[in-house]
C-alpha cells in the first residue's frame, strides 16, 4: 500500500479521505468531508471547501508552465480556490489561479487553465478544455469534448453542447498586430450553441440566442434570434416557450 504524503503545513478539516499515494502540498486547506482519490496531486496553496471529491489521478492548483511564444500573462498567481460540493472528475488538470463555484462538476479529463472564474452548478463537461482568463456564469452547461479558448466570457444559463470550437485569434499566430486584437466571443445569458459549432473571435452572441449545429459563426448573434449554416444566417426568433422566463 502507497500511504499518501501530506506536508505538515496542510490544514485538514474533519471528516476527510485521502486516497492511495495522494500527495498534499504545503498550505493547503481540505474542508470538512473532502474526498481525495487515489494519486491525486494538490498543489500548494490550494483551497477545497467542505464536501469537495476529487477523482483519482487529478492534479489540482498546478502552476502553469508557459511556452516562450504564449500570450498568457506571465506572473504571480492566487491559489486555486474550489467551492463547496463540487466534484472534480479523475485526470483532471485544474490550474492555479482560478476560482471554481459551489456545486460544480467538471468531469473526468477536463482542463481548466490559469485566472478562470466559474459560477455556481457549473457543468464542464468531459475532456473539456477552458483556456486561461475565462469566465463562466452560474448553472451554464459545457459539454463533452468543447474547446473554450483564452479571454471568453461565457455569462448565466448559458448551454454549450459537444465539440463547440470557440477562437480568439484572426491571424493564428502571425504578426504582431494580432496581440492587439486578440479576444474570445462573449456568449450572453440563456444562449444555446449547437453540436460542432465554430465561433470566430470577438464574436458576440445575444441573450435566449440559438446557434444551430455544426453552423460557423462569422458574426454577432441578436438575442433571441436562431442561425443555421456556414456562414450562420439568421433563419428566424426563438420562440415564447423556449425562453428561460418561461420554463
Amino acid at each position: 500500500m502507497c500511504e499518501p504524503k501530506i506536508a505538515t503545513t496542510a490544514r485538514i478539516g474533519e471528516g476527510v479521505a485521502i486516497g492511495e499515494c495522494a500527495v498534499i502540498e504545503d498550505d493547503v486547506v481540505l474542508g470538512n468531508d473532502v474526498t481525495i482519490g487515489n494519486h491525486v496531486t494538490v498543489h500548494a496553496g490550494t483551497r477545497l471547501a467542505a464536501r469537495v471529491s476529487v477523482g483519482d489521478f487529478a492534479v489540482v492548483g498546478r502552476a502553469p508552465k508557459l511556452a516562450s511564444t504564449s500570450t498568457a500573462s506571465r506572473g504571480a498567481l492566487e491559489p486555486l480556490s474550489v467551492g463547496i460540493g463540487t466534484s472534480i472528475g479523475s485526470h483532471t488538470v485544474l490550474m492555479a489561479g482560478t476560482a471554481i463555484g459551489e456545486l460544480c462538476v467538471v468531469a473526468d479529463g477536463a482542463g481548466i487553465r490559469e485566472r478562470c472564474r466559474l459560477g455556481n452548478n457549473v457543468v464542464i463537461g468531459r475532456n473539456v478544455t477552458v483556456e486561461n482568463d475565462t469566465t463562466v456564469g452560474s448553472r451554464t452547461k459545457i459539454q463533452t469534448g468543447a474547446y473554450i479558448t483564452a479571454y471568453v466570457t461565457i455569462e448565466e444559463d448559458v448551454f454549450v453542447a459537444p465539440m463547440v470550437v470557440t477562437t480568439n485569434d484572426n491571424f493564428m499566430g502571425r504578426t504582431e498586430k494580432r496581440l492587439k486584437l486578440m479576444r474570445g466571443c462573449t456568449i450572453r445569458r440563456g444562449a444555446r450553441v449547437g453540436g460542432g459549432a465554430h465561433i470566430l473571435p470577438g464574436i458576440e452572441i445575444g441573450e435566449e440566442a440559438f446557434v444551430a449545429t455544426a453552423s460557423v459563426v462569422t458574426r454577432d448573434v441578436p438575442a433571441r434570434t436562431l442561425v443555421m449554416g456556414s456562414p450562420a444566417k439568421v433563419v428566424r426568433t426563438v420562440p415564447d416557450d423556449e425562453l428561460l422566463e418561461n420554463q
